[in-house]
């Protein structure tokens, strides 16, 4: 039960704040208050713990922060950044810019900033340690802690109005009845920071009922509520990276700040930082004992998935890490990226586009290619939507982040060996696919392919099951030639079962900016016994100067004219119509993308109300 916690460094001088000033129940008489924004207004209305924060900083010399409900893709540019957008009803980020650094700050806000909760918290948990230990039930799921949580806070907090007086629910003392001997027995049961603490402890005038509940207002509450919960149960300071819909990966590389990778201000560092080695260590042996993969010196490595489908990788001590201990997160996100969504950030284009959608839809193979950390996963996930929605789709990875939009999904996961007593074997993905082609797919996906399920899949695409997944190559000829050698060792002569490689990567920009491009989408044409190597034919093929695809291949594939329009039954001399479906299917997705169907669920649907009503028959 032992908190996830780390030190918050902030990069301005605070502001001196007058404790006596209660916002909280006056927060509208604030002078700070009344020159913000409306939509500001409102979120210091939830949550006035943002105001707190507000005032300890120096707005008079950096100004009152830009308050943002959702950030758009153009304040990328921005160079001062002083922005604050929200992450949920608790929890506010404050962009701030850096002057003698790349990377600028990013400071969560949490009710952790509101003095009185930060006060009455140690009281708190003293009382809940007396209730939970009296406890019957055992609470298993993360749910049912939380319903407990609540419950008990509920036994030990009374809510106060704003109109009832606080002399009367004390009975006329204000404060709490224990000794000064009995505090100072608390603070030395607790793991408390500092000395402050127990000077916050000993001089704190905490308001009690005459039955002995702490007197909090609703918004003190709430905070102390949110707070247990993200220490007691979740990923402590990690919530609210966790929770940030803009953040991609979370990196910890010893003492100092955590990093973040984000969507808008792309690399930036956190206020958040560990002090000493000691402290990360704790916090990574926590970390693994929540998420219920333990981490010792013999076992010092944890690949994880954590509860919102994120996955972490931990390194423990300094024995494999010089730096200490380390972790890295790679964040889950809830709704995967849609097509149109990647032509909208140039990762592809429509024409490319209309050409996939044909090419999956008529059970085309394809690996999505490149380097780690190029958009493979994202790039593939969106393409699902072109798998004919009728369609039956077993998806198979070790750890899951594929989003199928389709009703008729097998998701299976790979598993290593259990460690415990009793605990079953290893299934691995070889397993896994094996298990696939008897379930009769019309697709397969693989999250990665890099050992001997390789092999599997080429058997796969050999029956006539199409396949899909991701590869670790930065080029044509080297996706074949890691796929002809150990360990997958897939005969040269069965490599054009594979129909479609898309070649993608994260490329720097003139301006600086890294961006993430499809380089090339190739047509595996066949094996050449005569020169020993592998023909292909690249379709499309981005030019960084424009920044823009040429159709090079148009008027010569192979997969439109000699498979899919043989397949239709389409005669030699209408074969080069399957172009203008390419053009006919782009122009689609152009007028949903334009009619706000932009998100991947809702262009899914729209895509299938499309085929319904037999806009997109390939006529013959």
């Amino acid at each position: 039960m032992g908190s996830l916690s780390a030190n918050i460094n902030l990069p301005f001088k605070p502001e001196e704040v007058d404790e006596d000033d209660d916002i909280y129940s006056d927060y509208e008489s604030s002078a700070l208050y009344r020159m913000l924004p409306a939509n500001a207004k409102e979120y210091v209305a939830q949550s006035p713990h943002l105001l707190e924060y507000l005032q300890i900083f120096p707005v008079n010399l950096f100004g009152i922060p830009l308050f943002f409900s959702e950030l758009k893709r153009e304040l990328k540019g921005m160079d001062n950044p002083n922005i604050i957008y929200p992450v949920d009803e608790f929890t506010f980020i404050h962009i701030f810019a850096d002057q003698d650094d790349v990377r600028n700050f990013y400071i969560p806000i949490e009710p952790s900033f509101m003095h009185s909760v930060a006060e009455a918290m140690p009281l708190i948990e003293k009382k809940l340690v007396d209730i939970v230990d009296v406890l019957e039930e055992d609470p298993v799921t993360e749910e049912e802690r939380i319903e407990v949580l609540k419950r008990v806070l509920k036994e030990v907090i009374y809510i106060k109005s704003p109109e009832e007086n606080i002399a009367a629910l004390t009975g006329g003392t204000h404060g709490e009845s224990e000794s000064l001997k009995d505090k100072i027995i608390g603070f030395l049961n607790k793991d408390f920071s500092s000395k402050d603490d127990l000077d916050a402890i000993v001089k704190s005038k905490i308001p009690v009922t005459s039955d002995g509940k702490i007197i909090l207002s609703l918004a003190e509450y709430r905070s102390i509520e949110y707070l247990m919960i993200r220490d007691k149960i979740q990923m402590g300071i990690l919530k609210p990276f966790l929770s940030d819909p803009y953040i991609e990966d979370i990196t910890c590389d010893g003492v100092g700040p955590i990093f973040i990778e984000h969507k808008i201000f792309k690399g930036i560092k956190s206020a958040v930082e560990f002090k000493y080695s000691d402290d990360i260590d704790d916090f990574v042996i926590k970390m693994a004992e929540r998420i219920k993969r333990p981490i010792t010196y013999r076992n010092p490595i944890v690949d994880a998935t954590l509860p919102d489908g994120s996955r972490i990788n931990i390194v423990y001590g300094t024995e494999v890490s010089k730096h200490g201990s380390n972790f890295t997160i790679r964040k889950f996100s809830e709704e995967p990226a849609s097509i149109v969504q990647l032509v909208e950030w140039k990762t592809t284009d429509y024409m490319v586009a209309g050409y996939l959608w044909i090419c999956i839809e008529f059970g085309m193979s394809l690996f999505m290619s490149g380097e780690t950390a190029s958009g493979k996963t994202t790039s593939l996930n969106a393409l699902t939507t072109f798998i004919a929605p009728e369609s039956k789709i077993v998806t198979i990875e070790d750890t899951p982040e594929l989003t199928v939009p389709h009703k008729n999904w097998t998701r299976e996961v790979s598993k290593g060996k259990g460690k415990g007593e009793g605990e079953s074997g290893e299934v691995t993905m070889f397993d896994l696919l094996r298990a696939a082609l008897r379930q009769r797919p019309n697709y397969i996906l693989v999250g990665e392919i890099r050992g001997s399920e390789g092999a599997v899949a080429f058997g796969a695409m050999q029956t006539g099951h199409p396949v899909m997944s991701t590869f670790h190559a930065a080029s044509v000829e080297k996706l074949i030639q890691r796929l002809c050698s150990d360990p997958i060792n897939i005969p040269m002569t069965h490599v054009d079962n594979l129909n479609l490689v898309i070649i993608q990567s994260a490329v720097r920009r003139p301006n600086g900016d890294m961006v993430r491009r499809m380089l090339s989408v190739n047509e595996l044409v066949g094996y050449d016994p005569e020169s020993g190597g592998f023909s292909f034919v690249s379709m499309f093929i981005w030019n960084p100067i424009t920044d823009e695809f040429d159709f090079p291949g148009k008027g010569s594939s192979y997969l439109l004219e000699n498979k899919i329009a043989t397949l239709l039954g389409i005669p030699d001399n209408k074969k080069s119509d399957m172009y203008f479906e390419v053009e006919k299917r782009a122009r689609i997705l152009q007028r949903l993308h334009k009619a706000g169907y932009t998100r991947f669920w809702d262009l899914y649907h729209m895509m299938t109300k499309v085929k319904k009503q037999g806009l997109i028959k390939i006529e013959v």
